[in-house]
């Protein structure tokens, strides 16, 4: 009996989305450069600047300069695109692949936020856990 998943027939498909990867990626390091997400995700630069453009585009992070570079805050309240998946925050997501995120409006209490893309539970990306 020839053995699953291996092989030459063997597909290059992966689990995780290049949009998924760029923003893990962020999510590890909120002041990261284009270039090196480029690096990390095996992409390149002008195709992380389009993902960093469709993920701000629909309110899933914000960008703002600091200085001479870019730093991303991540809107973990907003949900998966995907029908199968819309009842679901991508905080879970990012929690579950880089560990918690860091969220000052929820330590004062406030409830999440339910519209996808919204900006009330805007969080500051964390870095990779110690």
């Amino acid at each position: 009996m020839e053995k699953e998943h291996t092989g030459p027939r063997r597909s290059r498909w992966t689990f995780l989305t290049n949009h998924a990867r760029v923003l893990i990626a962020i999510a590890r390091d909120p002041g990261i450069r284009l270039r090196d997400i480029a690096a990390n995700c095996d992409l390149t630069e002008r195709t992380v600047q389009a993902i960093v453009t469709d993920l701000q585009a629909d309110g899933y992070l914000t960008r703002t300069r600091d200085g001479r570079r870019n730093r991303y805050v991540i809107a973990p309240g907003a949900r998966f695109r995907h029908p199968a998946e819309a009842d679901r925050e991508i905080a879970g997501l990012l929690t579950y692949l880089i560990g918690p995120l860091t969220a000052p409006a929820a330590a004062a209490g406030e409830g999440p936020n339910d519209t996808p893309g919204g900006r009330a539970e805007d969080v500051p990306a964390t870095e990779s856990p110690a």
